[in-house]
């Protein structure tokens, strides 16, 4: 009797562990804002509206028929923009190069209250590739090393200043290694988590479990060794399971080293669908709602979605983006080369 109560014990823990695969079939794609810019940021508020950070120093918010856009300067200069994120009361942006300027912009649920600086960084190898909060008040950006660490600043005070973690309180880089500015998607926040993915001669992933205090850095199989090879984005499910993808830039259609997982909060990663497609991709995200069944991840190539937690995937589309942001388990938002889309999932 005790033998056969194990077993009724182990077969129900089993069967509660797993998961249904998800389906879709196709996925609508309507642009709701067209325009001659390089858009990697963005951040919708809901179904209807979408924020946005672009090159040419646009940055905008999409809410119905008419753009609400400005155009920031520094000096003379047009900065290009790849970051962005939001606060209940304000919007966050942060230009690349030289010099780096992070804004904060008010604002009010429908329009913009103002706009200041609230962190400058200038030298010659300055390159911030994105930003992320963890609540109201404490956020961080990641940018390319200037010594022998990871550039981080982090606020404590609702993004009004920064500060940038000394190298001595960070993992050391390795030559050739950096990150990627290609989606506003390198870095991963879980509860007072966040994961870093990086690329280049190494992909490595750096993890704090602390909101930047302290941190800790593991490898990943992930293909690595040239300039444009390495993880271009990250995402997580939880505080253990999380997914990255990226590839080789110059060889888009590659497809072996380029997507893995981790069930242990990055400690180590798993190769999945190895050698299979999809190849490169800019942007990778859990699907909400799935329990990390659905998977979509978006690049220049196109559209592919897993409904099984990575294992196979297909191409939804060959229309190509470079970020993407859900809203809800079948509705979100996709950037790419001259236009914002509104992405519809169908089963």
């Amino acid at each position: 009797m005790r033998f056969i109560i194990i077993l009724l014990t182990v077969f129900t823990f089993i069967s509660c562990q797993q998961k249904s695969n998800i389906e879709f079939s196709s996925v609508k794609i309507t642009a709701v804002f067209i325009d001659s810019l390089s858009i990697r940021a963005i951040q919708p508020l809901d179904e209807n509206r979408v924020w946005f950070a672009a090159d040419k120093g646009k940055v905008g918010l999409i809410a119905g028929d008419t753009p609400k856009l400005a155009v920031i300067k520094y000096g003379d200069s047009l900065l290009h923009f790849r970051s962005i994120a939001t606060t209940k009361e304000a919007v966050f942006v942060l230009s690349i190069a030289n010099p780096a300027v992070l804004y904060k912009i008010g604002f009010n649920g429908t329009e913009a209250t103002n706009i200041e600086e609230v962190y400058i960084e200038k030298g010659e190898n300055v390159f911030y590739d994105s930003l992320k909060f963890w609540n109201e008040m404490e956020g961080i950006a990641i940018g390319d090393p200037i010594a022998n660490c990871m550039s981080i600043i982090i606020t404590r005070d609702g993004g009004n200043s920064w500060k940038k973690i000394s190298c001595e309180n960070l993992p050391k880089v390795e030559k050739g290694e950096a990150a990627f500015a290609a989606s506003n998607s390198n870095i991963a926040i879980v509860g007072d988590h966040a994961w870093v993915a990086t690329g280049g001669k190494k992909a490595r992933v750096m993890h704090t479990a602390d909101k930047g205090k302290t941190w800790e850095v593991f490898d990943t199989p992930i293909i690595q060794g040239k300039a444009m090879t390495g993880i271009y984005s990250i995402d997580f499910l939880d505080e253990n399971n999380g997914i990255i993808f990226g590839g080789n830039w110059e060889d888009k259609s590659f497809n072996e080293g380029n997507k893995a997982i981790t069930e242990n909060g990055g400690k180590t990663w798993k190769l999945i669908a190895n050698g299979k497609e999809p190849g490169y991709r800019s942007s990778v995200k859990y699907i909400p709602g799935t329990e990390g069944q659905g998977i979509v991840a978006i690049g220049s190539p196109g559209i592919s979605f897993s409904g099984d937690g990575g294992k196979t995937w297909k191409e939804l589309s060959k229309e190509g983006f470079f970020a993407l942001e859900f809203v809800n388990d079948s509705i979100a938002f996709a950037s790419g080369n001259n236009r914002i889309s509104r992405l519809v999932f169908r089963k």
